[in-house]
């Protein structure tokens, strides 16, 4: 399959503004009766996602892998698991997505591969092979120790021995999952040649996982972290990762060159994207430098909006200090994704109606692309599993402290009374609830008070407003609990207010402002002559010719 002119296409810079939704391919639709979602699944439920109004789909991993990490362990870049289909079923799937204007992002995981991929085990064979210096092999201290103290995400050392070289490997995440040697130059030609692959497959972008991963610094130990806090990588306190600041490990300045090269290609293909999982002690200067000067990524996301703090003093000071920092680089932003707490339970909304709107007005009045992870538009909460239904290394490693990703990687529910939610006619591989069946797209699709509906009548407004998708912000400060900010771009100038608290809120605002015919029902603040008044967790926005009071 070639690249084609894609329908509708809105321009080079369709990515700029983009709503992304993120669809877990194992946990959508189970067509092949085997309890595990398949890319036929998304195929089969592309009229449902265009109904979002968002503009492109991002696919988490489908490539062969021996899922010791659910696909985040490649074994061969250029073809798709048995398990979730064929090349051919991919190709039929960008056909579908394009048909209706959707764009096609796809994981890309550069930083690592599987230890069952070809280059690993001809690299690990001995140390004279072509391919020896391939992976980031490194001698033990003279006690036999690991060369340094870094540590794996998933927990313990981030070195692991190998008889055959007599020599440690390094795997920032699981053992299985060997670390590329980004210093070698052949390894950075072979891992442009995989992307390269996929262009000329025809998809649209590439989502890149933890990319700030891909090169290692001197093989010195990392200092400790005098504070133990969650943030980067949505790391636990409890996890021993979090004992360091991570100065050696990741984040080097050769990545920059990398990033570069990375670019470089993407050029070469008009209208394609990429955008960086950015995981980091500093992750926002980090997604500032990743993006700047139109070098070297389109877009990065960090983990600083997926932990479990959302008051309004601290999203505030996230997104003034991401827009002190950027410059002329483009942000993304999400609240959820396939590795943390669903955002329902995360952010204590769980069934609040008033809160999920609140939360989903939030996001999608922000200036950058969006990430929206499958099942947020139902307002899906965390599902809580016992040990014995856990397949996540992590919540297995972690357990009983930490219970893993498992609980947000549950299947889609698409019908309420139909077995296992219509995802699959056998047990799924993850449990289907009773809470997330009372949830299914069924129950919502005709209840046009519906958080799905809300959704999709705020997706379909924001796409109306430049001011929304491509509008610079100012964001004001908080003032009792409520969040300012203004979007404007051209002859357009929207002021936003949203009410975290949990009572109702007036406001000072300008005298002349201009009501919005086509704001959603969800928005629900009063405009008044100087003044504006929101329920307990209301939203309200509207034209005007000036901002916000500075007060």
């Amino acid at each position: 399959m070639t690249r084609t002119t894609q329908i509708d296409k809105p321009g080079q810079d369709w990515w700029r503004g983009a709503v992304i939704y993120q669809v877990y391919p194992r946990s959508f639709q189970d067509t092949g009766d085997n309890g595990v979602g398949d890319l036929r699944g998304v195929t089969a439920r592309i009229d449902y996602i265009a109904s979002l109004h968002v503009d492109a789909i991002w696919l988490s991993p489908f490539f062969t892998s021996p899922m010791k990490d659910f696909g985040y362990d490649i074994s061969d870049y250029r073809d798709v698991d048995s398990l979730f289909g064929t090349l051919e079923d991919f190709d039929r799937l960008v056909e579908a997505a394009h048909a209706r204007g959707l764009k096609v992002i796809i994981d890309q995981v550069l930083s690592h591969t599987s230890d069952q991929h070809p280059w690993f085990a001809e690299s690990r064979r001995d140390r004279d092979n072509p391919r020896a210096d391939w992976y980031v092999w490194a001698d033990p201290r003279p006690d036999g120790t690991p060369p340094t103290n870094w540590q794996s995400i998933f927990g313990g050392a981030a070195w692991q021995w190998d008889t055959r070289r007599r020599q440690y490997y390094l795997h920032n995440f699981l053992a299985e999952q060997p670390d590329l040697n980004f210093r070698n130059p052949e390894v950075v030609e072979a891992i442009l040649g995989e992307v390269r692959f996929w262009l000329d497959r025809g998809v649209d972008g590439f989502r890149l996982d933890a990319i700030n991963f891909c090169t290692h610094g001197a093989l010195r130990d990392n200092p400790p972290r005098e504070a133990l806090e969650e943030g980067f990588m949505g790391v636990r306190p409890d996890n021993p990762y979090a004992f360091q600041h991570h100065r050696h490990d990741k984040t080097q300045p050769e990545n920059l060159v990398f990033l570069e090269r990375l670019r470089a290609l993407l050029d070469e293909y008009p209208g394609t994207t990429s955008v960086g999982e950015v995981g980091d002690d500093d992750s926002l200067t980090v997604m500032a430098d990743y993006t700047r000067g139109g070098k070297r990524l389109h877009m990065c996301y960090s983990f600083d909006l997926l932990g479990e703090r959302h008051d309004p003093d601290y999203l505030h000071h996230t997104l003034a200090t991401m827009e002190a920092r950027l410059d002329d680089g483009w942000p993304c932003w999400a609240l959820g994704n396939h590795d943390v707490t669903r955002l329902a339970t995360r952010w204590n909304a769980d069934r609040d109606a008033a809160a999920l709107r609140l939360f989903m007005a939030f996001l999608l009045t922000q200036r950058g692309s969006i990430c929206l992870y499958q099942g947020e538009e139902l307002g899906l909460g965390e599902v809580s599993l016992d040990f014995a239904s856990l397949v996540d290394p992590a919540g297995i490693a972690f357990w009983p402290a930490y219970k893993g990703r498992d609980g947000c990687r549950t299947p889609h529910p698409w019908c309420h009374d139909a077995p296992h939610g219509g995802f699959s006619t056998t047990t799924p591989w993850l449990p289907v609830t009773t809470e997330h069946l009372a949830l299914a797209v069924d129950r919502q699709e005709d209840d046009p008070d519906s958080l799905l509906n809300a959704y999709r009548d705020f997706l379909a407004f924001r796409r109306q407003h430049s001011a929304l998708v491509e509008g610079d912000v100012v964001h004001h400060p908080i003032q009792d609990g409520v969040m300012r900010l203004e979007r404007y771009h051209g002859s357009e100038r929207l002021l936003v207010a949203l009410n975290f608290a949990d009572e109702p809120r007036t406001l000072s605002a300008p005298a002349a402002v201009t009501p919005l015919d086509d704001v959603p029902a969800c928005v629900n603040g009063r405009w008044s002559p100087n003044s504006v008044t929101l329920p307990a967790r209301g939203i309200a926005i509207t034209a005007a010719t000036v901002g916000w009071p500075y007060h």
